[in-house]
C-alpha cells in the first residue's frame, strides 16, 4: 500500500501503482481558500468528511470518482470504506456541525482518517475503528483536535502508526498550531518520509510509531 500526503487533511491511498492500481483521496482542498497547492490528479474513490472548502474540493479530481461524503458502509473497486458519524467541536455539532470518521481498507491494511474532529471517541465509535493500523488525525488546534485531545485520541484507537495532519505548515492561511507541540505531546520520536510503501506484515508489531509524511 502506498500513502501520500498532499496537505492539510488530504491524502492520496493506493494499492498498486499504474493503470491497475485503485486510488482514494481524502478531503481535497481548495488552493485558493488555504494558500497551498492542490495537485490535480485521478482518483477512483473520493472520501469528504464534512462540506467545507478546505475539504470537498472536487474540482482537483480529474476523473470521475466515487464520492462518498456521508456515513455508511461502502465497497468499490475492492476497497471497503466505512463512515462513521463524529463532530467537527467538542460541543456536539453546534459550533461547526457534523464530521465523517472514514475507516478504509487498502491492500489488508486499515487506515482511519478522522477528518476534522474535534473531540475524543465515545464507545460505539471506537468500536467501529478496532483494529486501526494507520491513523490520520488533525492536531493543529482550533478548528480541530489539538495536541492534547490528539493524544488522547490516539490513546484510544492504539493505532501502530500515527501520521498527523491538519496544522501550519509554510503559506497555509488558516492560524493553527504547527507540529511542535503535538510531537513533544505525544513523546514519540518521529521519522520523517516523503511517502509511506508499507505491506501488512511490515507494520509496527509492539510500540506505535509517529510518521510525519513530506508534502507532495
Amino acid at each position: 500500500m502506498y500513502l501520500s500526503y498532499l496537505g492539510h487533511s488530504c491524502f492520496k491511498l493506493q494499492d498498486k501503482v499504474g493503470p491497475e492500481g485503485v486510488v482514494v483521496v481524502t478531503d481535497p482542498f481548495d488552493p485558493a481558500f488555504i494558500g497551498l497547492k492542490m495537485p490535480s490528479l485521478e482518483a477512483d474513490i473520493v472520501t469528504i468528511s464534512h462540506d467545507h472548502k478546505d475539504h470537498n474540493y472536487l474540482k482537483a479530481i480529474r476523473k470521475e470518482p466515487f464520492v462518498i461524503n456521508a456515513a455508511g458502509e461502502y465497497e468499490v473497486h475492492g476497497v471497503f470504506v466505512e463512515g462513521i458519524d463524529s463532530f467537527h467541536d467538542n460541543k456536539e455539532g453546534a459550533e461547526r456541525g457534523g464530521n465523517i470518521i472514514y475507516r478504509i481498507e487498502v491492500d489488508d491494511i486499515t487506515i482511519t482518517h478522522l477528518g476534522d474532529l474535534g473531540s475524543t471517541l465515545n464507545t460505539k465509535q471506537l468500536e467501529r475503528l478496532e483494529g486501526t493500523d494507520i491513523l490520520l488525525l488533525p492536531v493543529g488546534g482550533k478548528y480541530t483536535l489539538d495536541a492534547k485531545l490528539a493524544v488522547e485520541v490516539i490513546n484510544q484507537i492504539e493505532p501502530r502508526i500515527i501520521i498527523p495532519m491538519h496544522y501550519k505548515v509554510d503559506g497555509l492561511k488558516m492560524e493553527i498550531d504547527g507540529l511542535d507541540k503535538f510531537i513533544k505531546e505525544l513523546g514519540l520520536k518521529p521519522t520523517y518520509e516523503e511517502k509511506l510503501k508499507i505491506s501488512k506484515r511490515e507494520l509496527p508489531a509492539e510500540d506505535m510509531e509517529l510518521v510525519i509524511l513530506q508534502i507532495s
